[in-house]
């Protein structure tokens, strides 16, 4: 037992190291990069390219190194070395060029150049905040009629107002401290009944993990995190491999709360200045619109619930 125990274990570990090298406490920033730059290179035929396809029998998914090279303008030898995760002293003006060869999006754009800053000297450690300062909360506080919150780069929930704390209700079931949404939509069978669009939500938020891996690769809590998912989940796993990556600035999301039933809300995600590696999310719903009328109830209800845990809290009293 004792054998198969150690054995088991032993198993999940390389499965978090497949999935992260980061997971054991060391980087491999080159596989990274190689993985990033031979994945986009893959999608991307000659004709997509504008490159005339010579040959019936192609070899390679997508474009060969040397077709890269050419788009890009450098050598063959450079961009080889520079795929094998050699990015450091790379100019911006090649970045550029690779990013158009690639035919890289907004966000993909912004991983490569923080991959290439990861390869450089000097890259600092930062620590994701897991707090904000009161005068933050007081302006969430006064945000009485949308769900507005808080949170750091590796999705933890750092601040909320009443209405958010009741929308996410179900997140927050998890006693884990601090709540974390991506553990809650792939660890948790609830989630798949809260997000209604839950498949590409999902998507989103491996992809925007992603991304801060690039921006902050010696993030402790988000190499755990990823660590966490990729061994329990198999989901996470494809589509962390994919090495997607995306903004989420902007959109609408579907919720199933058990209360309420489904709000169709828009969001707004802002970054604070003031607080850097903080964002403040904002629901809202359209005017006289059924989802509208669904956050009047849930105010109405987290009202109730507030009352109750103060009655709760002080027995007797009235």
């Amino acid at each position: 037992m004792v054998t198969l125990v150690r054995g088991y274990w032993r198993y999940l570990l390389r499965l978090r190291h497949r999935a992260y090298p980061g997971v054991m406490g060391q980087i491999d920033h080159r596989a990274e990069v190689r993985e990033f730059l031979s994945s986009r290179r893959a999608r991307i035929t000659p004709e997509q390219a504008g490159l005339p396809a010579y040959g019936g029998n192609r070899r390679v998914e997508g474009l060969r190194r040397e077709e890269v090279a050419m788009l890009a303008g450098v050598s063959i030898d450079y961009y080889v070395r520079m795929e094998r995760g050699h990015l450091s002293g790379a100019s911006d003006s090649v970045l550029d060029a690779l990013a158009r060869a690639l035919q890289l999006d907004e966000a993909e754009r912004d991983h490569l150049f923080s991959l290439a800053r990861a390869a450089g000297p000097g890259t600092r450690r930062r620590t994701p905040p897991t707090s904000v300062r009161p005068a933050i909360q007081q302006v969430l506080d006064a945000i009485t009629d949308a769900p507005a919150w808080v949170r750091n780069a590796r999705h933890d929930i750092v601040a909320m107002n009443r209405l958010a704390r009741a929308l996410y209700a179900p997140v927050l079931a998890d006693p884990r401290r601090p709540a974390n949404t991506t553990r809650f939509l792939y660890l948790d069978p609830a989630a798949r009944e809260f997000f209604v669009d839950w498949d590409r939500i999902a998507n989103d938020a491996a992809a925007m993990l992603r991304l801060e891996a690039g921006r902050n690769p010696y993030d402790r809590g988000l190499i755990e995190l990823v660590g966490e998912l990729s061994t329990r989940s198999e989901v996470f796993r494809q589509r962390w491999a994919s090495h997607d990556v995306q903004f989420h600035r902007s959109g609408q999301k579907r919720l199933r709360h058990p209360v309420v039933g489904q709000l169709d809300l828009n969001f707004e995600s802002m970054e604070l200045p003031s607080e850097p590696g903080l964002t403040l999310n904002v629901y809202t719903a359209g005017p006289d619109s059924p989802a509208a009328d669904g956050l009047k109830m849930l105010a109405s209800w987290a009202a109730t619930q507030d009352l109750a845990e103060a009655q709760q809290a002080a027995p007797g009293q009235t």
